[in-house]
């Protein structure tokens, strides 16, 4: 009969001890991305005893029906599932996660980051520091924490390991837009709108007694947000980046349609979708053939003005084209486009990586045609930079359409990223 392992103090009593596994293995499988609360805990060791603890399927199948909401869920629970309650060496088996070996006759194990991730916050603890001297207290509070200082650094300076705890500080932050104020009114309990038909139809109810006023208040929505990706050469990075923010965006029920385009355009809306990033990642990565390529950025907008403008480009959409404007061929062609997608869009925000240089200055053709045609530019060489875009999108209004032409005018004496 097959049991259970897991690490656990011997001198514990039983019960205890499967309590205080069971907590452990929730509390793993939330961080792990499962939407979980302390009540799932509680749920599984009631079901633990209407089941066999020694046999392992049972035990399995309990948990599994208590926890899974989606057959996508399904690999990563019996990942976390297997690695908990078999084998109590952590480290190891997150070594083996990162860094998987590749056994002759047999294919890789196949990797699962979220899981590595999980596990990373629950290694053991390591034996407490000494007591910090006088001064290190008097410095602590000038420094900056590690997440802090990854957000400001430069994605395409990142080593392999900070890339990984970027890729983590993404995920787990959860971004969201912020609200836009739009003119339709909603039913409220206060407010500034005295709702009289409301009000009276409430009086009627009570027998003409006016005890109480109805209110409607201006209604708020998400605003809708269409990325436009550069992915060519010296774009890879950065468009990596930006793909597991926007990622983070997509789950969280933001209106967000993403087009990449290099050398064409390619609709990556549904494949952002995925719950994992990673798995979203590689099915984009199997999508798109045309990754660290060249760029085209006149025809790639053509065919999105002729195709997707109409259909995504309603209900005061805002267009954030992310791409350094490096395009040599068919200026014209790239003008032409910009001002058409002027025409379609509520607002459009350059997010141009090249401006991470103090002394930048728009002087490549490229860059000249765009400039005259969008709303606000601003950087994205780091993860500080794609969070400061909720502030920015939170002003719906934008700039005055009459006064965007003078981006292009004004750019040596007052540059507008400043």
């Amino acid at each position: 009969m097959a049991t259970l392992h897991a690490a656990v103090r011997p001198a514990a009593p039983a019960l205890p001890v499967l309590a205080r596994n069971v907590t452990h293995f929730m509390r793993l499988l939330h961080n792990g991305g499962f939407a979980l609360s302390p009540a799932h805990a509680v749920d599984a060791l009631q079901a633990l005893r209407h089941v066999d603890i020694g046999q392992r399927d049972e035990v399995r199948a309990a948990l599994a029906a208590l926890v899974l909401s989606g057959p996508d869920q399904r690999p990563l629970f019996d990942a976390a599932f297997d690695l908990f309650w078999r084998d109590p060496d952590w480290e190891g088996k997150l070594r083996a996660l990162l860094l998987p070996r590749v056994d002759a006759g047999a294919p890789p194990p196949k990797r699962s980051n979220r899981l590595a991730d999980a596990l990373a916050a629950r290694q053991p603890e390591t034996p407490s520091r000494p007591a910090q001297t006088e001064a290190e207290r008097v410095h602590v509070p000038l420094t900056f924490s590690d997440q802090e200082r990854l957000a400001q650094r430069d994605f395409e300076t990142l080593t392999a390991q900070e890339w990984r705890a970027l890729q983590h500080l993404v995920r787990t932050r959860r971004a969201h837009l912020a609200l836009q104020r739009t003119r339709r009114l909603r039913a409220a309990t206060c407010g500034t709108h005295a709702d009289l038909r409301a009000s009276a139809r409430l009086a009627v109810r009570q027998h003409g007694e006016w005890l109480r006023w109805k209110f409607r208040k201006h209604a708020e929505r998400k605003p809708p947000v269409v990325l436009l990706l550069d992915i060519s050469g010296s774009m890879s990075q950065y468009s990596r980046a930006v793909l597991y923010f926007c990622h983070a965006l997509m789950q969280s029920r933001e209106r967000l349609s993403v087009f990449l385009f290099g050398t064409r355009l390619t609709n990556i809306t549904r494949s952002l979708r995925e719950r994992d990033p990673d798995e979203a990642v590689a099915l984009i990565t199997g999508q798109v053939r045309d990754w660290a390529g060249g760029t085209r950025i006149g025809a790639a907008l053509a065919s999105f003005n002729r195709h997707w403008a109409r259909r995504t480009l309603s209900g005061r959409a805002t267009v954030l084209l992310v791409t350094d404007g490096l395009d040599h061929e068919h200026i014209d062609l790239l003008g032409d486009e910009m001002a058409r997608l002027r025409r379609f869009a509520h607002r459009i925000v350059w997010l141009n990586p090249l401006l991470r240089y103090p002394g930048f200055t728009p002087q490549a053709r490229g860059v000249q045609a765009i400039l005259p045609h969008v709303d606000a530019l601003r950087p994205a060489h780091n993860l500080d930079s794609l969070l400061a875009l909720e502030t920015l999108l939170s002003d719906h209004g934008g700039p005055p359409r009459a006064a965007t032409p003078a981006l292009a005018r004004h750019n040596k004496e007052a540059p507008p990223w400043k």
